[in-house]
C-alpha cells in the first residue's frame, strides 16, 4: 500500500532507545525492535478496514458530539476562538477537527500516519511537518501512543505559538489498549516535559477510555 511510503520519513533519531522523563508514572513499554517496527505496529490499527468503518459510520456523529461538548467548554473558558489556527495530533479520521469546525473553529486540521482528506492529512507527531510558532491551539488525544514523549511533546511546544493552548487527554487510571506505547500514571511527567509552558489545570474527564483533560498554555521563552 502506499500509505507505507511513508515510513521512508523515519530519521536517525528514532534509532536510539526511548527514555523517558516521568520515573516510575511514566513507563515506556519495551516492546518495539526499531522505529519502524513501531510504525508498522501503529499502521495495522490505523488502516485496519473494519475500524476505519466504524469510525467513519457508527461511531462518527457520537464522537463528534463529544468532542464537540469538550471544545466548546474549552472555548467558554477563553482557550480557544473562531480565529484559533488549531491542529488536532493522531485525529484518525477527524471527527475532533470536525467538531472544531462545527463550533466556529474554521482553521483546524488533523494529522495522523494516514491522511483522510480534507481533515486529517499525513505525518508524524513525533517530527511534525509545520514551522515554529503556527498554531493557536493544539489537542491530541493520543498521548499513550508516543514511543517518545519527549520528542512528542517538544514538537507541539515548538509548533504553538506564545500564548498557545495544548490540551491533551489522557488515561491515569486505567490501562489503554495494546497499540499504545506508553503508560502515564499521574501528571506530574506531563509537567516536566512541558517544560516551556504553564500548567493550567487538569481536571476529570469521561473521554473514550480517557479519564483526565491536562491544560497547558505555552509562555514566552
Amino acid at each position: 500500500m502506499t500509505i507505507f511510503i511513508f515510513l521512508s520519513l523515519k530519521s536517525t533519531l528514532f534509532l536510539n532507545k526511548p527514555i523517558s522523563n516521568g520515573g516510575a508514572t511514566l513507563k515506556i513499554r519495551p516492546i518495539y525492535s526499531s522505529y519502524d517496527n513501531y510504525i508498522h505496529h501503529q499502521l495495522q490499527k490505523t488502516t485496519n478496514p473494519k475500524l476505519r468503518k466504524i469510525w467513519t459510520t457508527r461511531d462518527w456523529d457520537r464522537k463528534i458530539r463529544v468532542f464537540t461538548q469538550f471544545f466548546s467548554d474549552l472555548k467558554r473558558k477563553g482557550f480557544i476562538s473562531n480565529s484559533s489556527k488549531s491542529l488536532c495530533l493522531g485525529a484518525r479520521v477527524g471527527q475532533e477537527v470536525e467538531a472544531l469546525k462545527r463550533i466556529g473553529v474554521r482553521d483546524s486540521i488533523g494529522m495522523d500516519l494516514v491522511p483522510y482528506p480534507p481533515l486529517v492529512i499525513r505525518g508524524d507527531f513525533h517530527h511534525q511537518p509545520f514551522d515554529n510558532e503556527t498554531f493557536d491551539f493544539e489537542f491530541s488525544n493520543v498521548f499513550d501512543h508516543a514511543l517518545y514523549p519527549e520528542r512528542f511533546v517538544g514538537e507541539i511546544q515548538r509548533t504553538l505559538k506564545v500564548d498557545g493552548m495544548c490540551v491533551l487527554h489522557v488515561a491515569l487510571h486505567r490501562r489503554s489498549d495494546k497499540y499504545s506505547a506508553n503508560d502515564l500514571y499521574s501528571t506530574e511527567p506531563l509537567i516536566k516535559l512541558f517544560n516551556g509552558s504553564d500548567f493550567v489545570y487538569s481536571r476529570k474527564i469521561d473521554g473514550f477510555g480517557l479519564d483526565t483533560e491536562v491544560v497547558f498554555r505555552k509562555r514566552k521563552p
